[in-house]
């Protein structure tokens, strides 16, 4: 072996544990390593850069296509030996070269996708893959290979990736961004990722749901890789320490803030189809490091680990049939069910021990990485030229397929693309990706590679241990002094409308101050700062719009903003007078406030404390809750609230220690005074607090109900005369809402239209909060409530789907995210042709479910799907079952939004108190029937059920099949839930579908301690209900007709209706339609 051999074959995988792992020291070893590598990434990776486009293939052996994910992590491999070489004074140019390699390739992907800022433009306003920038490109030309139709591009987790390393490439010195219109353009791309959370993509595996259908589904690692791109490059400027202030990039804190909730929401799953997949590994590790609880990185990686490591690799996720030797190559998409065939035998890709080993360094954990080192060494081959090659995945042969089926981990498995024999030589060049991150992996164990080199921002680090980046924006850097969580101090400002407001205020010892005192601070609204961000990464050359409308969220508005030298604090938005109702009721708004401040203190993450400005108008004063409010007051004058702790003082003392973030992109002009309106301050001839005595109070308004359903098919003469003789409020909602169906709204009324005839009358109720005719009036305006699109999100990603819609009418599921738009129109066309306040009912009810399951996630345990129509059903039952928690002549439809908020708590929450307030058996059955709650692990056991019972399961008329139920999903499936949660909803009395939940349990037990039984005919769960009822009811000698005998057994005990239920199973089951051992004795208890 020559001397040139033995220096190449010192760099390979065979030396790793001799001489790798040990800190060189020697600075001419350190030399002669560096050149090692730098000939591998010459050899392995430069060779395959495209010398025009600058992008790398991600096989080598394509010379066509460029791929956007393989080429920055090529990039990075590359960038990794630079910053190695940066610490030798002579690298004889060796530094430069790669340096400039890297930022040549971060720039073509920039320019492909620049020629494509139309798209970037769509997609701010609708997040759908047609508008996706391409993660595909012509290595030659940079234009696009495959269209919209031939390839999936929707994967953000490219977008965040090329974010993420942009932002560490121009930390370590690299000059990547040159002209303001590049800056426009990045800007503009954090706009793209922003929206991760609600947008359904097709991920790191390009292929959408697990079941290659070519349906996007929402991605815990685009989400993750989004999250912490946003954290990355929030503040950073572009032009690197040479930068202007028009070259900063700016980021929605509570864009960020929303990404992070649901990405720590969803973990460990990775999305609903797939409950455990190996892209998280790098999300929560290495490159994006998108989450610092300690608990859902170690939950995430066990779970990764213990399902998906083989002894070749990993599995990308269970029943993968990519590149499996069964996968028909020629076929697009799978068939139904074919997923199953996968099962067991998918391919099983190295690369994951490599990102292993980095995981390890990063972690210091030296263990792990030398066992991934042993298994990584045993799947590596050399090359022609002594290379280490790591294979791109392992597969079965055909031949072997059913060995390995019933013998895991016992074939022997082929490397993708190793030359096995002459026959079968499918070589398919080298796999970039895997190659560029063993160049780094051995950089790290081989000690050439600080990972504070690898990773300059210190993603790897939680944020307040990060080192403070200097300058004037603000930043993910909570300082350890105050700002993590635990100790945070929220700050408060009180604004009082007037100064006699202000006055009466003092009398009870709260400080506040009115807009003219915190001058020249302006106070305004926060969608006010909306237009004002609205010219952030504007570019008329590239036709990019800058920020989309999207409002200001909770932690934006507790920022102090500087604009052109002036100061401005926003208001929150749950003070805005909005055009739905809600604003319009105290009591929600002081809880409201409450939710506001807790939701800052738990959620800040900026260096610098939050400033929350609460208002106080004189309205507030008219309220029978003033009272309340005045408490909450004196609670924060306390310094506390609800475990948060608050500092209320005077805004100009506070302002030193608040997050100030500057808007230095607009300084080129004027202060935008036209765009900022103060908030006004109401000015009185006398100031005196006596003067609020002249305040007129709230009345509590009553009407007689009145029905005109009558008049519908009379002509319209005899609505107006009925509207001209009618005087109470919800009387003429409802007249007018018949000439607005009749007529149309610019129909006219003693000279003033319909609709503004609506609008008045709606600001009448709202201001008496006669909430049923304020509900009428909205719903007939076709409101729809602030920022539900989030709220529905939340609820999809804890794991849930919503269904909206009148019981036994049109009901329409949300299962994955809408926008506002499509929100609306759903509610309306829905709900409001049966129902016409249940329009907004149910956006009430939509709005506080998301907001509850964000915070108390186990009140919605054993919910599958939350309907609507039945949750408001289940609170109907609650005020007839607790008169005294209403008034006597309320209804549902009258109630505040905050006694309803309060119902649907209760209601939610029935196993917590059902024994304390002495609930019957039949009375938490309806309760919990309406909600469909069914135990833990219950669909599982109607899965082992069904695996019993080959000729299906009836419920209620609705049968689920053995076959091919069994063959298309699996046990733990969603999809599978969701099948006989439908088939339970048929059921109409809430009590009997609870009862068929305990009869499929006590089934599921029987079944259990007797694997022997077969079921040989149909399940039919109702014939078994009116067995156990009849059972029953001859054993208490009642006779009485079916619906008594029901009504009898739903009223019952757990306990005794197990034992009959048990009974029916045996009795109608297990005689005669056992498996064919003549009658087996059936354990039942």
């Amino acid at each position: 072996m020559t001397s040139a051999d033995k220096m190449i074959r010192h760099g390979s995988i065979d030396d790793v544990n001799a001489h790798q792992c040990l800190k060189i020291s020697n600075y001419e070893d350190t030399v002669r390593q560096l050149d090692i590598y730098y000939a591998i990434v010459k050899r392995q990776l430069l060779r395959f850069q495209s010398p025009i486009t600058g992008l790398f293939p991600m096989l080598s052996s394509d010379l066509h296509i460029g791929s956007v994910r393989d080429s920055i992590y090529c990039a990075v491999a590359v960038w990794g030996l630079y910053q190695a070489y940066r610490r030798i004074d002579d690298d004889r140019g060796k530094s430069h070269e790669l340096g400039q390699s890297t930022v040549k390739c971060m720039r073509g992907i920039l320019e492909c996708w620049v020629k494509q800022s139309a798209r970037v433009e769509a997609f701010k306003t609708r997040q759908s893959a047609a508008h996706a920038l391409h993660v595909k490109f012509h290595l030659t030309t940079g234009e696009p290979v495959l269209t919209d139709e031939q390839y999936h591009h929707l994967q953000i987790d490219v977008v965040s990736l090329y974010l993420i390393f942009l932002v560490q490439m121009i930390t370590s010195g690299l000059q990547i961004i040159y002209t303001q219109d590049e800056v426009a353009f990045v800007q503009n791309l954090v706009y793209y990722v922003e929206r991760a959370y609600r947008t359904p993509d097709y991920g790191m595996w390009e292929r959408g749901s697990k079941y290659n259908d070519g349906k996007p589904e929402i991605h815990a690692s685009s989400i993750g890789m989004a999250k912490a791109a946003l954290e990355a490059i929030n503040g950073c400027n572009l032009f690197g320490d040479k930068g202007a202030s028009w070259s900063v990039v700016y980021v929605d804190i509570d864009a960020h803030n929303r990404n992070r909730s649901i990405f720590e929401t969803m973990l460990p799953r990775e999305s609903s189809s797939k409950g455990v997949d190996a892209a998280l590994l790098p999300t929560i590790s290495f490159p994006a490091f998108a989450t610092h609880e300690e608990h859902l990185v170690q939950l995430t990686k066990a779970n990764v680990l213990r399902r998906l490591q083989g002894k070749y690799g990993f599995k990308r996720f269970s029943r993968d049939g990519y590149k499996c030797v069964l996968e028909d190559p020629g076929r697009r998409y799978y068939h139904e069910g074919e997923l199953k065939e996968f099962e067991g035998i998918e391919s099983e890709w190295p690369l994951f021990y490599v990102i292993m080993i980095i995981d390890g360094v990063f972690r210091t954990l030296p263990d792990q990485v030398e066992e991934y080192q042993k298994l990584l060494k045993a799947r590596i081959y050399m090359d022609e030229y002594g290379d280490p090659v790591i294979p791109w995945y392992y597969y079965v042969p055909r031949e072997y397929i059913e060995n390995e089926r019933s013998e895991p981990n016992s074939v022997r498995r082929i490397p993708a693309n190793y030359p096995v024999d002459h026959e079968n030589k499918d070589t398919g060049g080298l796999f970039l990706w895997a190659q560029s991150l063993f160049v780094l992996a051995q950089l790290l164990t081989g000690g050439l590679l600080h990972v504070n080199e690898l990773d300059p921002i210190r993603r790897y680090l939680p944020s307040y241990n990060r080192p403070r980046r200097a300058g004037r924006y603000s930043a993910f850097q909570a300082k350890p002094t105050f700002g993590i969580a635990t100790d945070l101090v929220v700050q408060v400002v009180l604004i009082a409308e007037s100064m006699r407001l202000q006055a009466m205020m003092g009398t009870y010892g709260i400080q506040t101050q009115t807009p003219h005192e915190v001058e020249p601070v302006q106070v305004c609204s926060s969608t006010q700062l909306v237009h004002v961000y609205r010219e952030l990464g504007v570019c008329p050359k590239l036709k990019l719009t800058g920020r989309p409308i999207r409002p200001v969220g909770s932690l934006g508005t507790s920022k102090i903003y500087r604009v052109c030298g002036m100061t401005v604090l926003c208001y929150p938005l749950i003070f805005e007078v909005s055009e739905f109702y809600l604003y319009r009721d105290m009591a929600l708004l002081i809880d409201d406030i409450k939710t506001e401040l807790q939701f800052v203190g738990k959620y800040w993450r900026l260096s610098g404390r939050p400033t929350v400005c609460l208002l106080v108008r004189e309205e507030h004063m008219r309220d029978p809750h003033f009272k309340q409010m005045l408490d909450l007051f004196a609670m924060l004058k306390k310094g506390h609230c609800d475990g948060v702790k608050v500092r209320l003082g005077r805004l100009q003392n506070l302002i030193s220690s608040s997050c100030m973030e500057h808007l230095d992109f607009m300084s080129q002009g004027e202060f935008p005074s036209a765009i900022f309106t103060q908030f006004r301050q109401l000015e009185h001839e006398y100031i005196g607090y006596q003067s609020l005595t002249d305040v007129p109070r709230t009345l509590t308004y009553r009407e007689e109900e009145t029905c005109y359903a009558a008049l519908r098919g009379r002509p319209t003469a005899d609505a107006l005369h009925a509207l001209r003789n009618a005087h109470g409020l919800y009387a003429r909602a409802q007249l007018l809402g018949l000439l607005l169906e009749r007529e149309g709204p610019m129909y006219e009324v003693n000279g003033v239209s319909v609709l503004e005839s609506l609008k008045s009358l709606y600001q009448s109720a709202g201001e008496l909060r006669h909430w049923r005719a304020v509900r009428y009036c909205s719903s007939l305006l076709n409101h729809t409530v602030d920022s539900i699109s989030p709220f529905i999100t939340t609820v999809l990603v804890n794991g849930k789907q919503l269904m909206v819609g009148v019981i036994g009418q049109k009901e329409t599921v949300f299962d994955k995210p809408m926008t506002p738009g499509e929100i609306q129109s759903v509610m309306y066309s829905t709900i409001q042709p049966y129902d016409v306040i249940g329009a907004v009912l149910q956006q009430e009810v939509v709005l506080y479910c998301g907001r509850l399951i964000g915070t108390n996630p186990d009140m919605f345990r054993g919910i599958l799907k939350i309907r609507v129509g039945w949750v408001l059903e289940a609170i109907r039952i609650y005020m007839q079952l607790f008169p005294r928690e209403r008034r006597a002549a309320d209804s549902l439809e009258s109630l505040s939004p905050y006694t309803l908020r309060a119902l649907l708590q209760r209601v939610l929450s029935v196993p917590d108190w059902a024994d304390e307030r002495g609930l019957t058996p039949l009375q938490r059955r309806q309760l919990e029937g309406c909600l469909c709650r069914v135990p833990k692990h219950f669909y599982i056991q109607v899965w082992d059920i069904l695996l019993r019972t080959p000729k299906g399961i009836i419920i209620h008329g609705q049968w689920i099949p053995a076959q091919p139920t069994l063959v298309n999903m699996s046990r733990s499936e969603l999809s599978f839930a969701l099948l006989v949660e439908e088939a339970l909803v048929r059921v109409a009395r809430p009590a009997r579908r609870q009862l068929c939940v305990e009869l499929l349990c006590v089934l599921a037990t029987i079944l259990r301690r007797n694997p022997e039984l077969y079921l040989q005919h149909a399940l039919d769960l109702d014939r078994l209900l009116d067995d156990a009822h009849h059972t029953y009811a001859k054993d208490r000698g009642s006779a009485g007709g079916a619906e008594e005998e029901e009504e009898a057994l739903s009223a019952a005990p757990v306990a005794v209706t197990v034992g009959y239920l048990a009974r029916a199973v045996v009795n109608s089951v297990l005689q005669g339609a056992a498996a064919p051992h003549g009658q087996p004795s059936c354990l039942v208890s």
